[in-house]
């Protein structure tokens, strides 16, 4: 699985995971939502992304958009 493929899968599986303790808990977890989207969408233009960073630390396999 390359560095795009996984960040795209985590970044969905917090979503999805903020919105569940939202809707069940509090409503404050959507501020995890927020964050995320904000980051994917820095990610688009400056191509910076924090967990591409640390799997590439770990050698995963790059992929297209973060080399």
């Amino acid at each position: 699985m390359s560095i795009d493929r996984i960040v795209l899968a985590f970044s969905g599986t917090v979503i999805l995971l903020s919105v569940a303790l939202a809707h069940y808990h509090h409503p404050y977890w959507l501020w995890v939502t927020v964050f995320v989207g904000v980051n994917l969408f820095q990610a688009a233009f400056t191509g910076f992304c924090p967990l591409a960073k640390i799997l590439k630390h770990f050698g995963t396999r790059p992929g297209a958009a973060f080399n």
